[in-house]
C-alpha cells in the first residue's frame, strides 16, 4: 500500500546532528523486577537527583503519587528527561502490575525503544510476556537487562534461556556475569573483551584484563554474539568467516542494526540496587537503541478520505503529534505529546482531527516526575506535555490545519470488572459525576456509565487493585466520599442466531400520535468496533430517509447499554430492511423508539452470555502447590504447565474472573503468606448455562 508523504525540505545538518543524540525509552517490567530501581539509579548517574529514593520507603522520586508511596509500586507512567555522555534521553517509567497496564500501552505507542528489565532469579514473568507482547504490537526495538544479579538463586544463563522459550525473542548476550548471588563482582564486556569490576563508593568500577579461569568461556560467549552480529551486517560476516579481528566499534554498529531491525535483543545484567552494570546499561542505550531520526516515517490517514499519510521525522515536514496520556489537574488538562513532525511553538493553532476542532497551544512545559520546566516549543522527535488542552483525551492526534492527519491509534484493553458508586452525601452527586469525567479522560481503561434501571453509577477497570485505587483517588485526592457496591464482573452478550423482527410503535393518545414500524434482521458478525454495525436495506421510500439513522441509533443504545441484565452487546450487525410509516404521526422520536423495541423483541431467548476468562500466573512454594491447584480447579480453572524454578512453583492456567475476587487474601492464607499471582485478560467466552441464567436472574 503506497502512502503519500508531506515534507517540505530534506532536515538541516545542524538538525540531523542534534536529533542523532536523542532517546526515547522506556523502563518495562513485571512487578518487582527492579525497574523503578533501575530508573532511580539512572537518574542518580545523569545527575538529576542527588540521592536515590527506595520503592520500600516511598521514597523513589518517579513514585510520587500518594498511592504509590503507599503501596511502593508504580501506578502511573512517570517522565523525566536526563543527560548522558552528551546524549538528551527522555525517559518513562513505567508500570509492573497488569492492572495498570494501560499506561505501559500509551507509553510503548510514542517511545522509540525499551529497556526490559528481569530479575535474575525469577526471569521472565507473566506482567513481562504482556509489556514485551505490548513492545512487538508497536514495533519497538529494546534490549534486556537482568537485574539482581546479588540475589541469592540469581541465574543469568536460566533468565536468558526464559527470554527464549517464553517470549520467542533473540536475545544476544554482550555481557558475561562474574559470579552469581553474593559472589556477583564484575561482569566481562564481550564486545572490548575487559572484565569490569565493582567496586564502592567512588570508586563504582575497574576495568581489568579477563582472568585465566573466565577466558575460555568469555571467548565462547563472545564467538556467540559474533555469530549474531555477523548474520546483520556483510562486513561483519567477512571478517567472522575470514576468522580476521572485528572492531568494537564495527561490532557495535552490527548489533545496532540488528536491534533497530527487531532481529536480536543485547542482554547485559547488574544489580541497580547497589549500583551494579546500570553505567554500562546506560552507554548500551546510547549505542543500540534508535534516535527518532532512525525510524521509518510515521504512518498515519487522511481524515477525510482514508487515504495512507506519511509524515518524515523532520522539523520541515507539517507539525504532527499525539496526545499518549491527560492527567486532570485544577489549572487545566496536563496533556503528554510526543511531537512526530515540524515543530510545535506556543501559541499555534492546531486541529484534532477527531472532532474536527481547534485547539491553542498555552503553556508547553517538560516534566521530571511531578516538576516541571517551561518551554517555547517542542521540536519533532521530542516528548513533552501541554498545559490547558479542552478537547483532546489520549490517543487524538493534532496536526497542521492545512495538512491534516490521523495517526494511528493506541490500542486498550477491555475492563473486566465492575462496582457501584455513589457520593455519600447527596450533594456531591454533580460533584462526583464531574470527578469520574476527569478520571475517564486520563484513564481510558477506566468506564463509567449509569444503570438507568437503577440510576446506579457504575464503574469499570482492569482489576480489583485499579478500581481500589481510583476510588482511593477519589476520596483523598478530590476529596469526595463515595461509597462503593461488592464487584461485579464485566459481562458481556452476543446474539446466538439470527433474528428476524417486526416492532410496532404506535402509540394513540389525542392529538398527533406515534406510528413507526421497523422490520430488522439481528445477527452476530464481526464488525468495525467490535460492537454494533447498522445496515440500510430499505427500498422503495417505505420508511422516509431522515428517521432511518434513527432506527439505527436505537438499536445501538441497546446494543451498547445491554438489554436483559444490562450488559453490553459484541458484534451485533442490524439490518434494516422494511417498515412503515405514517404522514402525521412518524416522527424521529418514534422511529428511534422502534429500534429499541425491535432490539428488545429480538433478546428474549437468543443471546449467549460471555464472560471474561483471565490468564493467570501463580507462584507458590512446592510444598503448597497440591492445594493451590485443587482451590483453582473449584473456580472453574483449567491448569496448563508448571514449571518448576528452584523450590518455586509456577502454575500457568485460565480462569474465570468471576472466581477470583478476594483471590489475593486466599493465596496468601493457602501459602501462609509467600504465594503470589498475576493475571490478564485473555478472552471472553459463553458462560456455562446454569451459571448465566443465576447471574442474569441476579441482576434483572
Amino acid at each position: 500500500m503506497s502512502t503519500a508523504s508531506t515534507t517540505a525540505s530534506k532536515p538541516s545538518a545542524a538538525f540531523v546532528k542534534r536529533i542523532t543524540k536523542h532517546r526515547n525509552i522506556g523502563i518495562m517490567a513485571h512487578i518487582d523486577a527492579g525497574k523503578t530501581t533501575v530508573t532511580e539509579r539512572v537518574l542518580f548517574l545523569t545527575e538529576k537527583i542527588h540521592r536515590t529514593g527506595e520503592v520500600h520507603d516511598g521514597a523513589a522520586t518517579m513514585d510520587f503519587l500518594e498511592e504509590e508511596q503507599k503501596r511502593g509500586i508504580t501506578i502511573q507512567s512517570a517522565a523525566t528527561t536526563a543527560e548522558w555522555k552528551g546524549h538528551s534521553i527522555n525517559l518513562i517509567d513505567t508500570p509492573g502490575h497488569v492492572d495498570f497496564t494501560a499506561e505501559v500501552e500509551r507509553s510503548l505507542r510514542v517511545l522509540d525503544g525499551a529497556v526490559a528489565v528481569f530479575d535474575a532469579v525469577a526471569g521472565v514473568e507473566a506482567q513481562s510476556e504482556t509489556v514485551w507482547r505490548q513492545a512487538n504490537r508497536y514495533g519497538v526495538p529494546r534490549m534486556c537487562f537482568i537485574n539482581k544479579m546479588d540475589r541469592v538463586g540469581a541465574d543469568f544463563d536460566k533468565a536468558v534461556h526464559s527470554i527464549v522459550e517464553r517470549l520467542s525473542a533473540h536475545p544476544v548476550p554482550i555481557q558475561m556475569p562474574v559470579g552469581e548471588g553474593k559472589d556477583f563482582r564484575a561482569v566481562i564486556d564481550l564486545i572490548r573483551m575487559c572484565m569490569y569490576e565493582f567496586g564502592e563508593g567512588e570508586k563504582a568500577w575497574e576495568e581489568k584484563e579477563i582472568p585465566a579461569e573466565y577466558l575460555e568461556e568469555a571467548e565462547a560467549r563472545r564467538h556467540e554474539m559474533l555469530e549474531a552480529a555477523a548474520e546483520c551486517d556483510e562486513e561483519v560476516l567477512n571478517l567472522f568467516v575470514e576468522e580476521e579481528p572485528i572492531s568494537a566499534e564495527l561490532l557495535r554498529k552490527a548489533l545496532r542494526a540488528g536491534t533497530l531491525n527487531l532481529e536480536m535483543t543485547p542482554v547485559l545484567c547488574g544489580s541497580a540496587l547497589k549500583d551494579r552494570g546500570v553505567r554500562f546499561m546506560l552507554d548500551a542505550v546510547i549505542d543500540f537503541l534508535p534516535s527518532p531520526i532512525d525510524l521509518p516515517p510515521t504512518v498515519g490517514e487522511d481524515p477525510d478520505t482514508g487515504k495512507p499519510l506519511e509524515r518524515e521525522h523532520y522539523p520541515e515536514a507539517p507539525v504532527s503529534l499525539m496526545a499518549f496520556k491527560t492527567i486532570a489537574e485544577p489549572t487545566g488538562d496536563l496533556t503528554f505529546v510526543r511531537v512526530y513532525s515540524g515543530v510545535l511553538e506556543k501559541g499555534t493553532r492546531v486541529l484534532n482531527p477527531r472532532t474536527g476542532r481547534y485547539e491553542r497551544i498555552g503553556r508547553l512545559v517538560r516534566i521530571h516526575a511531578n516538576k516541571r520546566e517551561a518551554l517555547d516549543q517542542i521540536e519533532c522527535g521530542d516528548i513533552a506535555a501541554i498545559i490547558g488542552l479542552k478537547l483532546t483525551v489520549t490517543g487524538d492526534t493534532l496536526c497542521d490545519e492545512n495538512h491534516p492527519i490521523a495517526l494511528s491509534k493506541i490500542v486498550f484493553p477491555e475492563a473486566v470488572i465492575s462496582v457501584s458508586l455513589e457520593p455519600k452525601e447527596a450533594k456531591d452527586r454533580d460533584k462526583l459525576g464531574e470527578i469520574v469525567g476527569r478520571l475517564m479522560r486520563e484513564d481510558p481503561t477506566f468506564r463509567a456509565v449509569t444503570n438507568e434501571a437503577t440510576d446506579e453509577l457504575i464503574i469499570s477497570g482492569m482489576g480489583e487493585l485499579h478500581l481500589e485505587v481510583t476510588v482511593n483517588r477519589i476520596q483523598n485526592e478530590f476529596k469526595c466520599g463515595v461509597a462503593t457496591g461488592r464487584p461485579k464482573v464485566a459481562y458481556k452478550q452476543q446474539f446466538s442466531k439470527t433474528v428476524e423482527t417486526e416492532a410496532r410503535y404506535i402509540r394513540q393518545s389525542g392529538g398527533r400520535g406515534q406510528y413507526a414500524v421497523a422490520h430488522v434482521r439481528i445477527e452476530s458478525a464481526e464488525v468495525e468496533d467490535g460492537v454494533f454495525e447498522f445496515v440500510d436495506k430499505i427500498k422503495g421510500g417505505n420508511i422516509p430517509r431522515e428517521y432511518i439513522p434513527k432506527v439505527g441509533d436505537g438499536l445501538e443504545s441497546m446494543a451498547r447499554g445491554g438489554a436483559r441484565g444490562g450488559f453490553p452487546f459484541v458484534n451485533v450487525r442490524a439490518t434494516l430492511f422494511d417498515g412503515k410509516s405514517h404522514d402525521v404521526d412518524s416522527s424521529e422520536l418514534a422511529f428511534f423508539n422502534a429500534g429499541v423495541l425491535a432490539f428488545r423483541q429480538a433478546v428474549e431467548g437468543n443471546t449467549t452470555l460471555l464472560e471474561p476468562i483471565m490468564k493467570l500466573d501463580v507462584r507458590v512454594p512446592e510444598e503448597f502447590l497440591g492445594a493451590v491447584v485443587g482451590d483453582l480447579n473449584s473456580r472453574r480453572g483449567e491448569v496448563g504447565e508448571v514449571e518448576a524454578v528452584d523450590d518455586l512453583r509456577i502454575i500457568r492456567g485460565l480462569v474465570p474472573v468471576a472466581e477470583m475476587f478476594a483471590y489475593s487474601s486466599a493465596l496468601r492464607g493457602a501459602t501462609q503468606g509467600r504465594g503470589s499471582f498475576s493475571m490478564e485478560l485473555h478472552e471472553y467466552r459463553a458462560v456455562p448455562g446454569n451459571i448465566a441464567k443465576k447471574v442474569l436472574e441476579s441482576d434483572d
